[in-house]
């Protein structure tokens, strides 16, 4: 079947359009339908928010928060490469206090089911984090950006060390009274073992993956081109790697509940994550050229489930995982070339 889908212009939250049942759960939070926004590429949501309802998505993931305000790295700190950018923001933003004070009353005013992204140099600060949200108003989980240099630990970055992913983990979800989520970073040997130790220190789901490090040379400056040197790698030229991740998380804690993201641009594209494992997808680097972006993958989701005659989003997570002895593969078996 083609993966060409016609966009169907619904409203997200309508009960069954087209007869799909979009909803989905995680952690025992019900989300309408499983679209997300990414953290880092729609602020706090009132950007989007000129462009359609927020609350039509099943949930507005914000930018990472820390407790400081921060200017972030020297400019330029975005460059654009082959199906994908390369961004050294640096963790710009207002802080935890700006944040609680504008941000978080604004997306609950209008219904949005919002999980917070928190940042943190430190395992302490991630937990005054964790505590300063406790029990705010319109939250619904925790999003744990584990991609950040450990400055009690040489500037190693938590997410490539199981033990600090799991101390952040630990002290974030004792502050904690909502689900917390820990976002993985691809640039490790074995992301199954740090997802094993953050599952284990009480993470209730997982967010894979976070962006690649990667760098561009200016080849006529003879200099890097981002300030900072390296960056994280987003778009569509990660989404195998992060389907890839997906896949082998899943079939390792199939239990365990995973938003899963790295350049899903259209409706087809968040099915095949779904298919991976997924319980819901995080839609980025998309809204740069279309703010539009995640409604229409809603509206694309639900005419592509349409098409293959499913009508429940729950009946497709994790349908790529067969039993190799009962699944048979489309078209002629592979043959080897000849010795």
């Amino acid at each position: 079947m083609s993966d060409m889908v016609t966009t169907v212009h619904v409203p997200a939250n309508d009960p069954a359009p087209l007869g799909i049942d979009l909803s989905t759960r995680l952690a025992g939070v019900y989300f309408p339908n499983p679209v997300f926004t990414a953290s880092g590429c729609a602020a706090a949501g009132q950007e989007l928010g000129q462009f359609f309802d927020v609350a039509r998505l099943g949930a507005m993931v914000t930018k990472s928060i820390m407790l400081e305000p921060r200017s972030g790295r020297p400019t330029p700190r975005m460059a654009e490469t082959p199906s994908g950018m390369l961004n050294s923001i640096g963790l710009q933003g207002p802080g935890i206090d700006a944040f609680l004070q504008r941000d978080l009353p604004w997306l609950a005013e209008r219904g949005a089911r919002t999980v917070v992204s928190i940042a943190g140099s430190s395992v302490e600060e991630y937990g005054r984090l964790a505590q300063r949200l406790r029990g705010r108003p319109g939250l619904t989980m925790i999003e744990v950006n584990i991609s950040c240099p450990n400055v009690e630990d040489r500037g190693q970055v938590f997410a490539c060390n199981p033990r600090t992913a799991a101390d952040v983990v630990t002290a974030v979800r004792r502050a904690s009274s909502v689900p917390v989520f820990a976002k993985l970073s691809p640039d490790v040997t074995d992301i199954v073992a740090i997802a094993e130790a953050v599952v284990t220190a009480g993470a209730e789901g997982l967010s894979l993956i976070n962006t690649l490090l990667g760098m561009a040379i200016d080849t006529h400056a003879m200099r890097p081109v981002l300030a900072g040197v390296t960056g994280g790698l987003s778009g569509p030229a990660i989404r195998p790697v992060a389907v890839r991740c997906v896949y082998q998380v899943h079939a390792a804690f199939p239990d365990v509940p995973i938003i899963g993201m790295g350049g899903i641009r259209t409706g087809v594209d968040a099915l095949e994550f779904l298919l991976a494992g997924a319980s819901a997808v995080s839609v980025g680097t998309a809204v740069f050229g279309d703010p539009h972006a995640p409604v229409r993958v809603v509206d694309e989701l639900r005419t592509a489930l349409a098409e293959r005659g499913v009508t429940s989003v729950a009946d497709v997570i994790g349908r790529a995982h067969r039993d190799p002895a009962t699944y048979v593969p489309e078209g002629p078996d592979p043959v080897e070339d000849p010795a």
